[in-house]
């Protein structure tokens, strides 16, 4: 059935409806195409994620050797009478990479790149009360062209929008906080018209300001000539007494209703959230946050969801936030692409300080078919996209123009920095400008670098923190921050950033494991070679093991280990080294850590030596086996927050206890299983909207008959789901099986997995049953109901 919406303006989600073809499809631009053998999707659709993982990819081991090429869309949209004479623009909020568009045979035009908004007016096309054809071509064949896993289609959400012909443009409405006391705010509401009509008219523009309970706070108006099919732009002056201001702590959002009228009649209104924050940097006081000085504990994650791919489903971005804030960040840098708008909503209303970055690449290619191809003609409207669509945004603090460009150090590198900062700064002079770089051929190269960082606000040293004494002393007035850092600099980053005031914040490499990049964080057995990720084909792995957390939010030890360090809330935790086989030690590069596992379940290594690591902010630790002493050892800021144990191992109950003032503070008890005799489901979230579009994250575990995680059953599961809702998507942490994301079927990985659920627009009952041969089925019941 055709889409059918008419209101006065209106925001219209087009999710449903939509045909999919893979593959070329000659002549699906014109109307009487036939497709109705085409697959029926529901959108977010990411098509490269369905597949199984091939070595032969053109996508390779970057792309992490899933099949891209090109891919049809198709939708009918029934535009009712009433839209005749109104502005009537599709708005697609990412395809990758790059989308044609036409409706009704007539071709709309083109955008090249995957991450940042595009739009096309409809109206000239439109047929009114009678059915309407939009095609869509979307190319993801040209590769390799990113570092890290694309995905491919129609991945974010698309919209029609429909407005009278004056209107405010989309990214045309934000505020900005001018001023901030703690008895009176001062903002701008910056607002920009558009009138598409054949008359002039005399406008009021009306914005006013509502808290997170619809109270009005504050109301402005003015008068506005507007011309003929020409433009308006101003700002509104507004105060706000006795502001609560927003912040990681306190996440309190704010909307700003702008109106147009012309005399009594309501063209256009327009809502946009804000938060009432201020930012600044200084090398004196670092990066401030509404005047008080903020450290940025951060991580950079890729734009994918884990085993769903690129489909940017809302609630999939907001467990990202979720697990990001639980783990104890409060910044993420979105490398090395604009994130969905989903994703940036939930770091607004959670609490979470985003470096929104733009580009890998400029001019110069790290890969064959990389964005350097386009830079030259697109890289201003991207630019332009990226900036409007996002600076509304509260928790976006920051932009970044690139990372590790190959022109960083030549006369051309510094001409596009300064047209890249220019041009952000026209479009937002609120927030600071960055870029990541790394040095250059030879460590003494470094200082030649200063021309490039004098050109931003805020220097970020990609795996250089090493210089930042010397740098100081050079140009004492530069504000630095590691954009990335190995997960092994945890305690050094976390010392350097907390003594120096310059030097913001640390973000490590990465706070997510990722699709793509294949093979980098990976570790090699005794007697292999540990080699980077570029240097060798890593096939079967298809995606990045350096993540704080795994592919499923699982959070691995060194996740709490940083956290211990960064003392945001855990104080006490406890792994074991995994041994490697055949005895020895693992071989890691700068990536990849130790594997560890907080398990006491290791068969065949009785009466073996195994390490035990303790992370505490406690003064001293004791380890306990089994009701005895086996020692105690302190775990101070001189420790670097961690010691070690190695002990025969014995099955049995292994107690970490923390002591401060050598007294008992708490414990951290990891129990020995017996073999796995069940499955045990869990729910992130029992409330579950028919909408279509929610999700429900289940954590399978394999589990002996006490209940304890056994971490080494790796059972075959098979997943059924009845009633109202779908297998969406079943991941491990394992990042070498050739198991689709998108099937039923799947080993356990260190006895987890992760079954993604997702909701029909019915209410009702869901059903999932998991199976395994040698278990008990496990079942799991849950209820969606209308939102």
């Amino acid at each position: 059935m055709p889409v059918s919406f008419a209101s006065p303006r209106e925001d219209i989600r087009l999710d449903k409806g939509w045909r999919y073809h893979p593959g070329e499809a000659l002549g699906a631009d014109v109307v009487s195409y036939y497709d109705a053998n085409w697959a029926q999707v529901t959108l977010p659709h990411d098509w490269s994620i369905a597949s199984r993982v091939d070595a032969a990819a053109p996508a390779a081991g970057h792309g992490g050797y899933f099949p891209t090429g090109p891919g049809w869309y198709r939708l009918k949209i029934a535009a009712p009478g009433t839209w005749a004479g109104r502005q009537v623009e599709i708005e697609f909020e990412g395809a990758a990479m790059g989308a044609e568009v036409w409706l009704n045979g007539t071709p709309l035009g083109r955008w090249a790149y995957g991450y940042t908004p595009f739009r096309f007016d409809l109206s000239p096309s439109l047929r009114f009360g009678a059915d309407n054809v939009l095609a869509v071509r979307v190319d993801n064949s040209a590769q390799p062209n990113c570092r890290w896993y694309s995905g491919s289609g129609l991945y974010r959400p698309v919209w029609l929008r429909v407005t009278d012909p004056v209107r405010v443009p989309a990214g045309g409405a934000w505020v900005t906080t001018e001023e901030l006391t703690a008895k009176q705010a001062r903002l701008q509401a910056h607002i920009e018209v558009i009138n598409g009509s054949p008359l002039a008219r005399e406008l009021t523009i009306e914005t006013e300001v509502r808290d997170s309970h619809d109270k009005i706070l504050a109301v402005e108006r003015v008068l506005a000539p507007v011309a003929a099919r020409a433009g308006w732009s101003g700002s509104l002056n507004l105060v706000v007494r006795n502001p609560i201001t927003w912040s990681p702590q306190k996440p309190v959002l704010h909307r700003a209703i702008t109106r147009i009228l012309d005399g009594e009649r309501l063209l256009d209104e327009t809502m946009t959230t804000f938060g009432i924050r201020t930012v600044r940097v200084s090398a004196g006081r670092g990066f401030e946050l509404n005047d008080l000085p903020v450290k940025l504990f951060g991580g950079n994650v890729h734009h994918d969801t884990g085993p769903l791919g690129a489909a940017a489903f809302a609630r999939a971005e907001e467990r990202k936030v979720e697990l990001l804030k639980a783990a104890g960040f409060n910044a993420v840098r979105t490398s090395h692409n604009p994130p969905s708008a989903a994703f940036l909503e939930a770091c607004d209303r959670l609490g979470l300080l985003v470096v929104d970055e733009i580009f890998d690449v400029w001019e110069k290619a790290k890969n064959k078919r990389d964005y350097s191809e386009l830079f030259k003609d697109w890289w201003s409207r991207d630019v332009d996209a990226w900036v409007r669509r996002d600076r509304h945004h509260a928790s976006v603090v920051m932009w970044s123009a690139g990372n590790e460009m190959y022109e960083r150090g030549s006369a051309g590198g510094r001409r596009i920095a300064g047209d890249l900062a220019a041009r952000i700064r026209s479009l937002d002079a609120t927030r600071p400008v960055t870029a990541g770089v790394n040095g250059l051929a030879k460590p003494e190269d470094w200082s030649k670098l200063d021309p490039l960082f004098g050109l931003f606000d805020v220097a970020g040293y990609n795996y250089e923190l090493q210089h930042h004494s010397a740098d100081h002393d050079r140009l004492p007035g530069r504000v630095m921050m590691a954009t990335e850092s190995y997960q092994t600099e945890a305690f050094s980053s976390w010392v350097v950033m907390t003594e120096q005031p310059y030097v913001i914040g640390d973000f490590v490499w990465s706070a997510l494991d990722y699709l793509g990049e294949a093979g980098i964080g990976r570790v090699f057995p005794p007697g292999q070679e540990a080699k980077k990720h570029w240097e060798m084909e890593m096939f079967p792995w298809h995606g990045a093991y350096c993540g704080d957390i795994d592919l499923t939010g699982w959070r691995k030890p060194v996740s709490h280990y940083r956290q211990i360090v960064w003392d945001r809330g855990e104080k006490l935790y406890a792994a074991v080294r995994v041994p490697p086989p055949g005895g020895g030690e693992w071989n890691v590069t700068p990536w990849s850590v130790t594997p560890m596992l907080p398990a006491w379940t290791w068969p065949g290594q009785e009466g073996k030596p195994m390490t035990i690591e303790v992370y505490s902010r406690y003064d001293a630790v004791r380890l306990e086996l089994n009701g005895r002493v086996l020692g105690e050892k302190p775990t101070t800021r001189a420790e670097e927050f961690k010691t070690a144990f190695t002990v025969p191992y014995e099955p049995g109950e292994l107690k970490a206890v923390g002591l401060k003032a050598g007294k008992y503070a708490e414990s951290f008890v990891l129990r020995s299983a017996a073999a796995a005799t069940k499955l045990r489901l869990s729910v992130d979230d029992e409330r579950v909207r028919a909408d279509g579009q929610d999700l429900i994250f289940v954590t399978i575990e394999a589990i002996d008959r006490r209940g304890v995680w056994q971490p080494h059953a790796t059972p075959r599961v098979t997943l059924s789901i009845e009633g109202a809702g779908t297998l969406a998507a079943l991941g491990s942490g394992d990042l070498t099986t050739l198991d689709s994301y998108a099937g039923s079927v799947r080993d356990l990985y260190q006895g987890r997995a992760l079954a993604v659920i997702r909701a029909t627009d019915q209410p009702g009952r869901i059903t999932l049953c998991v199976s395994a041969p040698g278990f008990p089925v496990a079942k799991l019941t849950l209820k969606s109901d209308r939102p």
